[in-house]
């Protein structure tokens, strides 16, 4: 009995000293994804045609500056000209100067990024009737 427990015990012994074989696997590769990657002026012209639909309600027009805003990303003018306009149609004052103050919170530092947005769309707003957050006092708060 013992002399099993000692054979054993010894092959144990015997493949932890042995060193383990040296395997080098294959330099892995990058699965990437296939789809067409989105230009700058396709991106423009999808939200641009979202913020168009003559059907649009507030909940997507809601849904459609979340999902733009989160992106790592100021909108460009024409894009938010699309959105201020889809503001007109529903009469949501309230939503056009959250777009506004968005935009300007997007901006964060780069304090050049924020006038160029409202001197593009100075005519939209005068058109709609939309006032600026610093015009209404609302950017002190």
């Amino acid at each position: 009995m013992f002399r099993a427990v000692f054979r054993l015990s010894a092959t144990g012994a015997r493949s932890l000293a042995r060193s383990q074989p040296f395997y080098s696997a294959p330099l892995a590769s990058r699965c990437y994804s296939h789809a067409k990657v989105e230009t700058d002026e396709e991106f423009d012209a999808r939200w641009v045609t979202y913020f168009s639909k003559p059907d649009i309600d507030a909940w997507e027009l809601r849904k459609g500056m979340n999902t733009l805003i989160g992106y790592d990303l100021v909108p460009e003018p024409k894009i938010l000209d699309s959105a201020l306009r889809a503001c007109r149609r529903l009469n949501d004052l309230a939503s056009a100067i959250r777009i506004l103050e968005a935009v300007k919170d997007k901006a964060g530092p780069r304090k050049d990024i924020y006038p160029y947005v409202i001197q593009e769309l100075k005519p939209t707003l005068t058109e709609l009737g939309i006032s600026t957050p610093e015009e209404l006092g609302i950017d002190k708060l």
